[in-house]
């Protein structure tokens, strides 16, 4: 829903699923899977490409090499030894992954949706010592942007994530497979 409160502020309201998901495996070998499944950026590469004058067709053929499971990590944060000098005892990483070729496919209806391109996940042990994995589903994210293309896309987001779930071997939820971004 948009809300104009005068020709230069619009306001957006929309609502936004959290998935939490218990990871069947300790902390530090979800991570790992995680990190081996979802590859680090290679920035280096991709300014190469641009000096050498490369053309999005070679952006796209090197980004499908580099993201075996469709997304890359752009940057990551061990939040748990600053933490610990709080006296807190969680484990937890935090992650912006995505895929700049999905991002582009929305950039181009509504540059905005930078906001939340790349999704923010994070790797967290909670109180029981259970691993757990967190993101905002993507569909919810992105229908907030009134855009039927954009939706799209976060619709197969949200698919793209379902699928990575499940290659690591972590349930998968039931709002990722329904191929709406409503709440249901």
């Amino acid at each position: 829903m948009t809300q104009r409160t005068d020709t230069r502020v619009q306001t957006f309201a929309h609502e936004v699923n959290r998935l939490t998901v218990a990871v069947p495996a300790p902390f530090q070998e979800f991570r790992e899977r995680y990190e081996r499944a979802v590859p680090a950026f290679d920035a280096g590469r991709f300014e190469r490409l641009v000096g050498d004058g490369a053309g999005w067709d070679t952006v796209l053929r090197a980004t499908a090499e580099n993201a075996p499971h469709g997304f890359l990590i752009y940057w990551s944060f061990d939040a748990t030894p600053l933490m610990r000098l709080a006296g807190d005892r969680w484990l937890c990483v935090e992650y912006l992954m995505g895929n700049h070729t999905i991002a582009q496919r929305m950039f181009r209806h509504d540059p905005a949706v930078m906001l939340y391109a790349p999704l923010r996940t994070v790797i967290y042990e909670d109180a029981q010592g259970v691993t757990r994995f967190a993101v905002d589903q993507p569909g919810t994210r992105f229908v907030g942007f009134g855009d039927p293309a954009v939706t799209e896309v976060g619709l197969e987001l949200d698919r793209e994530l379902a699928a990575l779930l499940d290659h690591l071997g972590a349930p998968v939820p039931a709002e990722l497979l329904h191929g709406r971004a409503s709440r249901g």
